[in-house]
């Protein structure tokens, strides 16, 4: 009798140790649903995160750029706006966009004062310059995929292909990262900088890279047979990809979760927050938040 208590008890333990074990990696209660704030925009996107987790978006048929704060507060940070799509922080605190009014890279300060730092490659208008990612050394790489806008005077590419692009810190000319893809949209690095992921929306498949010397993208790698919008990482090395909803792989590219968004379409996220653990997600013309049990990376 003593052997059987002594099994019980410890197939007991197992189990409550297993379901401990399970619920404090668990990424978010799968009870819980995504929290709308508003959907008064027309299409939103560009979802990035200061040092303080105020989370910034676009709304870019409306040409603004929308301040969610920590605080809950909903505000217009920018007005006339580039028609800015991506978008992501630097270390000084400038929101760097994506102004695909003029297929441009801005860099706008905190008090509002805009620069801006790329205009063309090598004399030719980019494609519209969609979604970015800086890496530690402040260089930006960007995706450049090709979506007529009803407010261009051109109908057609200046360039050959949609490609990946890499611009030093400093330079105003980007040099080419990769030009294996077919229509390359969301993008991010990992915290080290060794690797970078690109949706590739065209071809629906996410690939990843190593990191080399200026930007340069080698060892292409298939991680997982899904395209998708914006992307973003977790501090589990866990990624997003906004498109269908949200759907999370695991570093390996195992596909561990989904995400429902009640709208057509989810084009970008971002965690904010004070602790950086509400994942924010821009879904047409939405908004919503979810809280986590993770951290992201940004």
């Amino acid at each position: 009798m003593k052997g059987i208590f002594k099994i019980a008890g410890f197939v007991l333990l197992l189990v409550i140790t297993t379901k401990a074990f399970a619920q404090d990696t668990a990424l978010y209660d799968t009870l819980s649903k995504p929290q709308l704030i508003s959907n008064q925009f027309a299409f939103t996107e560009g979802a990035s995160v200061d040092k303080n987790g105020n989370v910034f978006f676009t709304d870019q048929p409306n040409n603004k750029i929308w301040e969610y704060s920590i605080d809950g507060k909903l505000s217009i940070f920018l007005d006339n706006a580039g028609r800015s799509n991506g978008m992501y922080f630097d270390k000084k605190g400038n929101l760097v966009t994506c102004a695909d009014e003029h297929n441009q890279l801005w860099a706008i300060s905190p008090k509002k004062k805009i620069k801006v730092i790329m205009t063309d490659f090598g004399g030719h208008l980019m494609n519209g310059p969609n979604d970015i990612w800086i890496d530690g050394k402040g260089g930006i790489f960007m995706t450049d995929p090709y979506y007529q806008r009803d407010y261009w005077t051109r109908t057609k590419s200046e360039l050959g292909g949609q490609k990946v692009y890499y611009l030093p810190k400093g330079k105003k000319q980007p040099v080419l990262a990769d030009a294996s893809l077919k229509q390359p949209n969301g993008i991010v690095g990992t915290p080290d900088g060794k690797y970078l992921y690109v949706a590739d929306i065209g071809d629906n498949k996410m690939y990843k890279f190593t990191i080399g010397k200026g930007g340069k993208l080698t060892g292409r790698a298939l991680f997982a047979p899904q395209g998708g919008d914006g992307i973003t990482l977790d501090e589990r090395g866990n990624l997003y990809i906004s498109g269908n909803g949200v759907t999370i792989y695991s570093p390996e590219g195992k596909k561990i979760g989904h995400i429902p968004v009640p709208e057509p379409w989810t084009a970008n996220l971002c965690f904010g927050g004070v602790n950086r653990d509400v994942l924010f997600i821009t879904a047409s013309k939405a908004v919503y938040t979810l809280k986590m049990n993770v951290k992201g990376v940004e």
